[in-house]
């Protein structure tokens, strides 16, 4: 493979604007001389892409295609593990998986102690790449998944001779690969690699194809249990999907001779928790995907630094907002809190009043949240109408990356949402939960083409320190919150300057007038006013979002209590638009907290 570098876009960008202006400079050359049009001047030499280049695009290809066939083999397996209909067991999928991780794990590790200790390996880093609360939020998950993994390495303990032994491997070698994979992405994850192109390349797309399989799998798996658990109101169904394929010709009665069913307390405890650790592991599994992705972006990219912005972090939470935004925010996530409780509680009853007044209550809520969303974010997009910094039309792969998530995650609540309205207008009869229902799934739609758009262009915007080049005399006034008027005393530069005109005193010093003192203070804080609503908008709309991921991603399944839906498309039928659309709707809000907190440090 060859190691030599590569041309970057930038710098074919930067050769074709010489030719340009040169070949303009031609042009303005002949317009003036008075014989331009019998003159003759050679046509400048075309720009040739280098063999590297070429073959730069090449090598993401290959990488791209091995991706793509590994998950589709994923996706296969995964499925057809699912079905009881299908012999292929849960089984045959870990065995996938467990050797995907163990290939991974031996890639991560050569990359650490081989490729990454390359003289000149490195050249530069992205400083875009891996912020502080991404990689923060990723260990958070990555401790949570390892407690699943310890649950489940339990439950299956639990039952060790009626299994196969991938089932008890599997969970102790995904514990590795998350501890070796959490720090790989920790230390490495703003590289631009420029050695080992092409095997790091493959190395990446293989680590990101073995997160989306580990997600495939983790939803499946959970879908299973929620549709168990809704169904049947049981945990035995779940448990006898687990065991299917291990025993032959395994049978309900079957399944209680010989010690193999889950009748222990300890076993209960380590098969429950582990279903309710499940969303934070398949998080885990989306936010190392997108962290991966621009590694592999970043792959023998060359940063030019005078054009390549960097934005440290300030992270000042709640310092100069008007807690309006966070106290709102922090009483909707309480709220919202004690309303899944009770939906819980309520709606897993056999009376069917009080499964009633379950789905009212959360429909209720779940309203008056989204209209306050809605309008917020519309506020935030007309303050962004008199924001006067200017638009980063720099080259960025991670927002690149942030504005495709935001805008595919949300394609799978509004796939729900379509289907719902059209099953509610198209059914009879139409009671309150109807109507509730349907003023839900239109809201939901508004609010995510609302918040996208406040989201996308909060993301483009220049950080504050970047805006106007600021006169370095005036600077100082800028911060001034008080000032002794007596005591203010300004030297004017010889050359003019755009502070208002001084007036000598007695002393022979210049001093400004105390009305254009404050007018030199009123004026910047205008913008201070506009940046401290951004503030809270953004944390309202961060706190607004945990709850709205916390709802769906524990148990509120309001699409399968509500039967109208059932009922009008048939359970296999809704059951797949559910089960298919719903992980992606429940990525959608916890990418948007990510982006949402960006937003704030931006503003």
């Amino acid at each position: 493979m060859t190691e030599e570098p590569v041309w970057t876009d930038s710098e074919i960008r930067r050769a074709d604007s010489i030719m340009g202006s040169g070949r303009r400079e031609n042009k303005d050359s002949v317009a003036r001389s008075p014989t331009g049009s019998l003159s003759h001047h050679p046509p400048s030499p075309p720009l040739t892409h280098s063999p590297k280049e070429v073959w730069k695009k090449g090598g993401r290809m290959f990488s791209v295609l091995l991706a793509i066939n590994l998950v589709l083999l994923a996706c296969t397996l995964v499925s057809s593990g699912a079905f009881n209909e299908v012999a292929v067991h849960d089984y045959d999928v870990f065995f996938m998986l467990t050797i995907m991780m163990l290939i991974c794990i031996a890639w991560i590790l050569f990359y650490l102690l081989v490729t990454a200790k390359r003289q000149d390996a490195i050249l530069c880093k992205d400083s875009h790449a891996g912020p502080v609360w991404l990689r923060g939020g990723l260990l958070l998950f990555a401790i949570l998944s390892l407690v699943m993994d310890v649950f489940k390495t339990g439950y299956y303990s639990s039952f060790y001779n009626c299994l196969s032994a991938i089932k008890i491997i599997y969970p102790i070698v995904q514990a590795v690969y998350v501890v070796i994979q959490t720090y790989f992405l920790w230390v490495s994850a703003k590289d631009c690699i420029h050695v080992h192109l092409d095997a790091t390349r493959c190395g990446l797309m293989l680590t990101l194809t073995t997160n989306l399989a580990v997600w495939m799998s983790a939803v499946t798996d959970e879908s299973v249990h929620k549709s168990h658990t809704k169904f049947q109101n049981t945990t035995d169904e779940t448990h006898k999907w687990i065991m299917k394929g291990n025993l032959p010709n395994s049978k309900a009665p079957e399944l209680r001779l010989g010690g193999c069913n889950c009748n222990s307390q300890i076993c209960q405890i380590f098969q429950n928790g582990s279903f309710w650790l499940y969303p934070f592991n398949i998080e885990y599994s989306l936010f190392a995907s997108a962290m991966l992705y621009v590694m592999w972006k970043n792959v023998g990219r060359l940063i030019d630094h005078h054009t390549h912005h960097i934005h440290h972090l300030k992270f000042r939470l709640f310092r100069r907002t008007f807690f309006v935004g966070t106290v709102l925010g922090l009483f909707i996530l309480v709220s919202g809190l004690a309303v899944l409780i009770v939906y819980e509680v309520q709606v897993n009853n056999k009376s069917q009043p009080d499964k009633n007044q379950a789905l009212i209550m959360y429909y209720s809520f779940n309203i008056v949240c989204l209209i306050l969303m809605s309008f917020v974010s519309i506020g935030g997009s007309i303050i962004y109408r008199f924001d006067k910094r200017d638009m980063d039309l720099h080259k960025n792969p991670t927002r690149t990356l942030d504005v495709a998530l935001l805008m595919g995650a949300a394609l799978g609540q509004y796939a729900i949402s379509y289907y719902s309205i059209v099953a509610v207008v198209a059914s009879t009869p139409r009671d309150a939960i109807s109507a509730l229902n349907l003023t839900y799934s239109l809201l939901m739609i508004a609010q995510h083409t609302f918040q996208n758009i406040f989201i996308i262009e909060g993301l483009h915007r220049q950080p504050p320190e970047e805006d106007h080049k600021i006169d370095p005399h005036r600077k100082d006034l800028y911060g001034l919150t008080f000032v002794n008027i007596n005591a203010v005393s300004l030297r004017v530069p010889d050359g003019g300057s755009a502070l208002p005109s001084p007036m000598p005193d007695s002393l022979g010093t210049v001093a400004i007038q105390p009305s254009e003192i404050v007018q030199s203070i009123m004026v910047p804080k205008k913008v201070k006013w506009r940046r401290k609503f951004l503030k809270e908008i953004s944390l309202f709309l961060l706190l607004c979002n945990v709850i709205l991921w916390i709802m769906p991603a524990f148990g509120a399944r309001p699409q399968f209590d509500n039967d109208r839906e059932l009922k009008f498309y048939g359970y296999p039928m809704w059951a797949a638009i559910v089960d298919i659309c719903l992980p992606f709707g429940i990525f959608y809000r916890m990418h948007a907290v990510a982006s949402l907190l960006e937003v704030y440090i931006m503003s």
